[in-house]
């Protein structure tokens, strides 16, 4: 066999997402999330806390907060942002990737979730 056939390959990072604990964050979501800690005038303890929450059209509702570390928190800081994921919300939202969106219509966050079975037009509630 070859020496290629055992070489052992470190896959490609995609350069448009930035990996949180088990959560990616798009360049434009890590720009707004700035934007608004800033206009908050937040201090470098707070940060971007993503959870999941009963309720919604599908079951399970996504939230997004500024809030300052808790225990049992997984905690990743992405070019100076804090981001905390609570360990109930992370298996249901892990593999996630937040976007940040603008239309005509509207903007705001937008959740990507490959465990999600089923969402909700809304864009904020899904199933697993």
């Amino acid at each position: 066999m070859s020496d290629e056939l055992h070489q052992q390959h470190e896959p490609v990072a995609n350069p448009e997402v930035v990996a949180a604990p088990e959560v990616k964050l798009t360049p434009k979501a890590l720009e707004t999330v700035r934007r608004m800690i800033a206009k908050e005038g937040l201090g470098p303890e707070s940060g971007l806390r993503i959870s999941v929450v009963g309720g919604g059209c599908s079951g399970f509702q996504y939230s997004l907060s500024f809030d300052d570390r808790k225990d049992g928190d997984q905690t990743t800081v992405i070019e100076g942002v804090n981001v905390f994921v609570d360990e109930v919300s992370l298996p249901y939202i892990a593999g996630t990737t937040l976007d940040f969106v603008e239309g005509l219509h509207n903007a705001g966050f937008r959740f990507d979730n490959p465990r999600a079975s089923r969402t909700c037009g809304c864009g904020s509630s899904f199933s697993v």
